[in-house]
């Protein structure tokens, strides 16, 4: 009997190995942390073969712990930190360089020289996204430029590009595959008609063989090294961290929408069968493929959510632990007028403002931790609204509620917060690891451990629902303030 699925979630700062059991249960988890890298301001690395070993001790780390054979795995899925780009050797699997990470800024000034040659709008009718320094195209130029002799091994085939999900499954099975989800974060890939674009690549100076091959998001893909785990698994389930929340989440119906509370603050809502262009700078992305069957999604992103309560701690040092902020925030009765903005590296949706730097706004000799602290989950909070209200305008569908997920949704503070000025209801499931259960269930999917929709849609189990409980006069004003205060922190490194 294969008894279990056997999720890897691999995010920006740990590799996490989760075990489901057929009622959709966690069973078992393992996560290592893994090295931050900071060559120069606004630059973000990630060693990649320390994410692989990561990946692969906590893999082998939960089987143990539980006592399950890898016999008794059914499938595995990959959930990954989308846009991060790796170029390794096809003939040794070694990496030419640490990969970039999707934070990663280094290439801002030329994204501004596509924009000013008016290319944008090409581009996103293509791709459905905006062009950003955050997604891989740009990354892998800059890497072929810039690592001696990469751009003719290139050429010649040498080499491979691929996202975290195609770095991972190449070292579990020796396949160099991506799923459309994953590819559709590269702009390199047409949401239309969905293959890699021979235009887009003219642009970016890419040669195609460094591409890896497109396949379903669910259904069996490769077969793992016999020699990792001591016998094959299938690898049936692929899909970036965001696209495996959103489908964890069971917003498998159009209109459902949710957001992760993670590094970063990532809100999807399903819009069906067609992709949808935005006219509010959102993304347009594919959220899986089933067979025939493929899922659109608008998806408007924060870079800094979870990473801005790591900042109070690590920055500023005013709380020992994250766990900590709730608890300060709440000694104050409002944050006193003091305005946290969390554009540390930029703004994303709907702004998109490379140039644009945090800023905390507001301070009078009255101000201390604690209002700091609550201006902080407030400024997270008030991003999101921002970032909803151009999903509903796009999509052309009132948001009735929203299903959080990941870390930073254990506050309820600022899960409160988040339903007090959006005005409707923040509902918090049992399992807010949906990133992992997502990765799980498109693997059980992909060989049959579970039947369909219906049966995944009866493991979600909400555990507590915010309601709001702001006037809509009180939430105007604060909207209102919180603009005052993105205006000032906006193109703060301009040229």
């Amino acid at each position: 009997m294969r008894d279990y699925i056997l999720a890897l979630d691999q995010g920006t700062s740990s590799s996490r190995a989760v075990l489901f059991d057929r009622a959709g249960r966690m069973a078992g988890m393992a996560q290592q942390a893994f090295r931050q890298i900071f060559p120069q301001q606004g630059w973000v690395e990630h060693c990649p073969q320390e994410i692989w070993k990561s990946q692969l001790t906590v893999m082998r780390q939960v089987l143990a712990q539980q006592g399950v054979a890898p016999s008794q795995l059914a499938a595995i899925g990959i959930a990954n930190q989308r846009e991060t780009t790796v170029l390794w050797d096809r003939a040794t699997g070694l990496p030419l360089m640490n990969a970039v990470v999707w934070q990663d800024r280094r290439t801002a000034d030329y994204c501004e020289s596509l924009r000013r040659d008016g290319l944008e709008p090409w581009v996103g009718e293509k791709t459905g996204l905006v062009i950003d320094a955050y997604f891989s195209a740009t990354k892998l130029k800059w890497m072929l430029e810039h690592i001696p002799g990469a751009r003719k091994r290139a050429e010649r085939g040498e080499l491979a590009f691929g996202t975290v999900d195609t770095w991972l499954a190449y070292k579990l099975t020796g396949a160099h595959i991506t799923d459309a989800g994953n590819a559709s974060r590269t702009m390199l890939f047409n949401l239309h008609t969905r293959t890699w674009d021979a235009d887009l690549l003219a642009l970016f100076d890419i040669p195609p063989a460094l591409l890896p091959q497109v396949v379903d998001s669910s259904g069996v893909a490769a077969h793992t090294l016999p020699e990792l785990l001591g016998c094959p698994v299938p690898l049936a389930g692929i899909a970036g961290d965001q696209q495996a929340a959103t489908f964890g989440q069971a917003c498998h119906r159009r209109g459902s929408a949710k957001n992760t509370f993670g590094t970063g603050s990532f809100m999807l809502m399903n819009v069906g069968a067609e992709p949808v262009a935005s006219q509010h700078k959102l993304l347009s992305t594919l959220g899986w493929t089933r067979g025939k069957e493929t899922s659109y999604l608008l998806e408007g992103s924060v870079f800094m959510a979870g990473a801005t309560l790591q900042w109070l701690r690590d920055g500023l040092g005013i709380v020992d632990v994250v766990e900590q902020i709730d608890a300060l925030a709440a000694t104050v009765p409002d944050a006193d007028g003091v305005m946290l903005v969390p554009a540390f590296t930029g703004l994303g949706a709907p702004h998109w403002d490379p140039f644009a730097r945090g800023a905390i706004l507001g301070l009078s000799r009255g101000s201390g931790k604690a209002h700091i602290a609550r201006a902080a989950l407030e400024g997270i909070a008030c991003q999101n609204v921002d970032v909803l209200a151009a999903i509903e305008s796009d999509a052309g569908m009132a948001l009735t509620e929203l299903r959080v997920d990941g870390g930073g949704s254990r506050s309820d503070m600022l899960m409160q917060l988040q339903a007090d000025l959006l005005g409707v209801p923040v509902v918090r499931p049992v399992n807010i690891e949906t990133t992992a259960l997502g990765a799980a269930q498109l693997a059980g999917l992909g060989v049959g451990y579970w039947q369909g929709l219906d049966e995944l849609e009866s493991h979600w189990v909400v555990e507590r629902c915010f309601e709001p409980a702001m006037g809509r006069d009180q939430r105007e004003q604060q909207m209102a303030q919180w603009r005052r205060a993105l205006q000032r922190a906006a193109g703060w490194l301009a040229p």
